[in-house]
């Protein structure tokens, strides 16, 4: 997949079968529309693409939102290359082009990117307030040369509901990161390098790694103790296609704990910290690839470190199992 740069006027030197969103998540409700973008663009010849946004288009509009995303940049232009998609268009979304109407976001997409096709999907607005809706999109596809096609939107699961970024989210704050798994395609993950922690869990015989996420807006789980599979990762990314990847270089099994950490009084403070089993070294300053696999206990507070030993000693017998399972 190549990543085109808003900046880069007649991008593309083909016709383009498109499709428009944040794609938070890249969850299976977004690969299914994905999907019906490539097969358009298989039966007409075209190029598949995905038009998105760097940033979200909120924190543009309000400097004081903070989102929780469920990736970072560089993780969604990643999940969006497996996909399979042919190009990404990046834009940044700026007060400038927040002040476009429908019909002159769409005709730049003609002019400067060749889009001759547009799938919309089954929920999405764009433009100036976003007050158009599919109908004036068709409208203004036949006055500017593009057609508009109505995506068909992922049947609910046994739930009754859709696959959405707010349903995952809502998931992972409640903890359930297997069931939010199921929506998103893929195991929830985390990033970010490990930092200078209170070095208390080597202490009790379970040294754990204090993990500083690449993005301060990127969502946490729910408060709690986790079975988790860890990735030692390269120090130094590689640009591949426009798109920065980092080598794997080991897996491990893992216990993962997020929150206050009661027993020993850390305050406001909220810590990730995981332990990984089978490991020896040193991981500071080292970046790391948590990925969620089943939530296990909600964090509580123990009389002394001995009881909280004991506790830990369960847990790691536990996640054991269920990892080997």
């Amino acid at each position: 997949m190549n990543c085109i740069s808003s900046i880069l006027p007649q991008a593309s030197r083909h016709p383009l079968v498109a499709t428009i969103g944040f794609f938070d998540g890249v969850h299976l409700g977004h690969r299914y529309l994905i999907r019906q973008v490539e097969q358009v663009a298989q039966q007409r010849g075209m190029t598949s693409a995905v038009v998105t946004f760097p940033r979200h288009p909120r924190q543009v509009m309000q400097a004081d939102y903070a989102p929780r995303l469920l990736n970072t940049f560089e993780e969604k232009t990643l999940l969006l290359s497996e996909t399979g998609v042919d190009c990404c268009i990046l834009l940044d979304f700026t007060p400038e082009l927040a002040q476009l109407s429908a019909r002159q976001f769409m005709q730049m997409l003609a002019t400067d990117y060749g889009v001759q096709v547009l799938v919309i999907g089954y929920d999405h607005r764009f433009g100036h307030n976003r007050s158009k809706g599919f109908d004036d999109y068709v409208r203004y596809g036949r006055e500017l040369g593009i057609e508009v096609i109505r995506a068909f939107q992922l049947p609910p699961d046994e739930t009754g509901l859709a696959v959405s970024s707010s349903r995952v989210r809502q998931l992972l704050l409640q903890g359930e990161v297997a069931e939010a798994a199921q929506l998103l395609g893929y195991r929830y993950f985390l990033q970010g390098e490990v930092e200078e922690g209170y070095q208390v869990g080597r202490t009790i015989g379970f040294p754990t790694a204090n993990i500083l996420p690449n993005d301060p807006c990127k969502l946490i789980p729910a408060d709690g103790v986790y079975a988790v599979r860890v990735t030692l990762l390269a120090d130094s990314p590689q640009s591949v296609d426009g798109l920065v990847r980092t080598d794997a270089l080991a897996t491990y099994d893992g216990m993962l704990c997020i929150g206050h950490r009661p027993t020993l009084h850390n305050g406001p403070d909220r810590s990730i910290e995981v332990h990984l089993f089978e490991f020896q070294g040193d991981l500071y300053h080292r970046p790391l690839r948590v990925e969620f696999v089943q939530f296990t206990r909600r964090e509580q507070r123990f009389d002394s470190l001995e009881a909280l030993r004991q506790r830990i000693l369960l847990d790691e017998q536990q996640i054991r199992t269920l990892l080997r399972g």
